[in-house]
């Protein structure tokens, strides 16, 4: 084996930048994520953004909204809302595509055709809520002395801020779309991406201005690092790990020659949802503390009301226990939720194309039967993944709560997943542009 192995040469690192247009693709997606990053910079008219930048060091639901947003929210841009929206949207369709007949049919039966009417469902659905959560946002700087410069049209004011702030989201979905279409990756995961790198100097910065007076808290900061890195090992155990099912192959006799035989396998990924499960997780419980941490720096009348909504607010925050159980119980859901809709992972279905085709499991009768063995694997399997993500997704911040260094929360356990999974997807479609690449060289030759 040793004898096949040689260094790859220019010649051969010339012929993967070749490779199935790949050049062109990564040239593509990094031109999308400089027009993103362009947007970021440009703030909305008529916002003191410093005053609420200020609220955001604070606010450890603004912040981590903002670590998302690669900034654009603690600047108050047209991009503040960043992804948020489409991401949501997504969310809610896939679960209701589930429950509605006629949209399970698009997603299933209808082919490509089905797939681009709920994909056009899903955009309509993210202007709907990229205008909500304008006008929330809106509603809550109107509460911020300082905030709205004094010598502005309150009312065309907040009429262009939730245009153009609708539209910047709309953008964002777009560029999202077109990375996924066109670039390497998947569009959205890779805008978070870029966004919490982004970050990270900032975070970096806080952290060792914080450590460098004391000696315990650098043992502190150097035992977080390790669990870091560590985690990133599991990590990535969890997004390449599978459980393979031996299939046997019937033979077949064309002429003298004997065709099949030999024996092949069922991959069922450990991990099915990769990154998303963890992105919607934060989606989902981010969407109420958010409308809580806005409606708690709303003046009430009542005093029994306010203290109700300050109290839900601590509960929702991101650094409570609430929270954290929340987003454990939302990341194994959620897994399994994936597992569930996955074409490739589909019990009956493949009990029946083995059958088709003579395939079998050892021991197990076709049909009926290797359907019901399929279906307990999986379930084991997922079950595992699902356990392994959320436990995964917890042990940092736990780490960062015992060692009292908070500062690289935001770069934490959801970050690091999020992060680690995008480049292992980067880095598996980048396999798959090179695998292409050798197969038109030996189809040539």
């Amino acid at each position: 084996m040793a004898q096949g192995i040689k260094m790859p040469t220019t010649d051969d690192l010339m012929s993967m930048w070749q490779a199935s247009g790949l050049k062109q693709k990564i040239i593509f997606t990094f031109i999308m994520i400089a027009a993103f990053r362009f947007g970021v910079q440009m703030p909305l008219y008529g916002i003191n953004n410093q005053v609420f930048s200020n609220i955001a060091q604070g606010n450890n639901i603004i912040g981590f909204l903002d670590l998302f947003s690669g900034g654009a929210l603690g600047k108050v841009s047209i991009f503040a809302l960043g992804i948020g929206p489409y991401i949501t949207a997504s969310i809610i369709m896939q679960l209701v595509s589930v429950v509605i007949p006629s949209l399970e049919k698009l997603q299933k039966e209808e082919g490509e055709a089905g797939r681009r009417k709920l994909s056009q469902y899903t955009r309509v659905f993210t202007v709907v809520l990229a205008i909500f959560q304008s006008l929330i946002f809106m509603l809550f700087m109107r509460h911020l002395p300082g905030a709205i410069a004094p010598d502005v049209n309150h009312l065309m004011f907040y009429i262009s801020s939730i245009a153009v702030l609708t539209a910047g989201s709309v953008l964002v979905m777009w560029i999202s779309e077109l990375i996924t279409e066109k670039g390497i990756g998947n569009g959205g995961s890779l805008i978070i991406f870029v966004g919490i790198l982004s970050g990270i100097p900032v975070y970096a910065s806080r952290t060792f201005e914080m450590v460098s007076k004391s000696t315990a808290m650098q043992l502190g900061l150097l035992a977080l690092l390790a669990i870091f890195f560590i985690t990133m090992i599991f990590i990535v155990i969890m997004q390449e790990a599978v459980r393979k099912v031996i299939i046997v192959n019937p033979k077949r006799q064309v002429g003298n020659k004997v065709y099949g035989g030999m024996n092949s396998f069922i991959p069922f990924k450990l991990n099915p949802g990769g990154v998303m499960p963890i992105i919607f997780a934060i989606a989902i419980l981010l969407f109420p503390s958010t409308v809580f941490s806005i409606l708690s720096q709303a003046d009430f009348n009542s005093v029994a009301a306010k203290n109700l909504i300050v109290k839900l607010t601590t509960i929702m925050s991101p650094d409570g226990l609430v929270y954290y159980a929340l987003y454990f119980a939302l990341i194994v859901a959620l897994t399994f939720f994936y597992a569930s809709i996955m074409p490739n992972m589909q019990p009956k279905d493949i009990a029946t194309n083995l059958k088709k085709y003579g395939s079998s499991i050892p021991g197990i009768k076709p049909g009926k039967p290797t359907a019901e063995a399929l279906d307990k694997i999986l379930s084991k399997t997922t079950f595992i993944g699902a356990m392994g993500l959320g436990i995964i997704a917890l042990v940092p911040s736990f780490a960062s709560y015992v060692t009292n260094i908070k500062t690289l929360q935001g770069i934490g356990a959801t970050s690091l997943i999020i992060m680690v999974g995008v480049a292992l997807d980067l880095i598996n479609q980048v396999r798959t542009h090179l695998l292409a690449r050798n197969y038109e060289t030996f189809l040539k030759e």
